[in-house]
């Protein structure tokens, strides 16, 4: 069997590995790959004018996306994507990796791989061309499978959940965000742009997206929610709470809130790349780690 290498063609190929991505979750029914959701996410995230796309590598067999390593935010640090039956590609692409996706600093070029701790082969693979694992910077993954007991979802007096669908004001979207992922004072107004952007994304689903709303009308707990209706499987991204206003359960109430709005449309479960106490407190459970493995030459 041809199998075909060549650079990612976003216009052409965005779509196509969004359906490999699918088809590999749902011919498994496992989270081997990124969910067809994250890579939605990145692309829409402003972030990715980091990376050169053009850059991204692609296999093919028959016609069919079959293989995939790709940054997510920043060149230099990748992710594998591979159809479990073409496990053999990992060699050919991390030395793909090396000629075009790597990051340049003070005269070195650097790569550091994402690799989930129990893929043995690949980890031999990395080994064997220099790569050494490092024990910062891990991704995990966690699931919660939802079901008819679904955890209470209450929040204190005077706040109260809204979907962008009711209530969709992208200025106190972007305070939240900023101020929920630490950042001081008032938000840029050009940030607004940013939020235009990921909700311009296909699949993004205001009745999913869950905010809390302060008795001041500020909102200050956001859960970014995505759907695949073909797999059932629910994708939270983001969540942040506004630090003046944390430890109250307004994050809980956001993300079970989202959830709870994909069970409706038929989800069976959710995950999120993480393994934070705060998910696994109501119910989320850690499936898998991926850590990095790094090599400069």
């Amino acid at each position: 069997m041809q199998i075909i290498e060549r650079f990612y063609n976003h216009a052409e190929d965005y779509e196509q590995v969004g359906q490999f991505l699918l088809r590999t979750y749902r011919t498994t029914g496992s989270h081997i790959n990124w969910l067809q959701s994250r890579w939605e996410y990145m692309h829409y995230h402003s972030l990715v004018e980091n990376v050169d796309l053009n850059a991204i590598g692609v296999w093919e067999a028959n016609g069919a996306i079959v293989g995939v390593i790709h940054p997510e935010h920043q060149m230099g640090t990748l992710y594998v994507e591979v159809d479990p039956e073409y496990g053999d590609l990992k060699s050919e692409m991390i030395r793909y990796a090396e000629e075009h996706l790597y990051w340049e600093v003070s005269n070195e070029r650097v790569l550091r791989v994402y690799i989930n701790d129990r893929d043995d082969a690949f980890q031999r693979v990395v080994r064997d061309e220099g790569y050494e694992k490092t024990d910062r910077g891990a991704e995990s993954m966690s699931h919660f499978m939802i079901s008819e007991l679904f955890p209470v979802i209450s929040l204190p007096d005077g706040f109260r959940l809204l979907s962008l669908a009711e209530d969709n004001d992208l200025v106190k979207i972007h305070r939240a965000l900023w101020r929920g992922f630490n950042h001081e004072g008032e938000p840029p107004e050009d940030g607004i742009e940013g939020r235009k952007r990921m909700q311009s994304a296909p699949n993004f689903r205001k009745d999913l997206t869950i905010v809390v709303q302060a008795p001041d009308g500020h909102f200050v707990s956001y859960c970014g929610m995505w759907y695949d209706d073909l797999n059932k499987v629910a994708y939270v991204e983001p969540v942040a709470t506004d630090p003046d206003y944390r430890r109250m359960g307004l994050g809980r109430a956001a993300v079970l809130e989202s959830i709870r709005c994909c069970g409706e449309q038929g989800a069976t479960v959710a995950y999120v790349g993480t393994s934070m106490p705060f998910y696994l407190s109501f119910g989320f459970e850690t499936i898998y780690t991926c850590s990095i493995w790094h090599k400069k030459w």
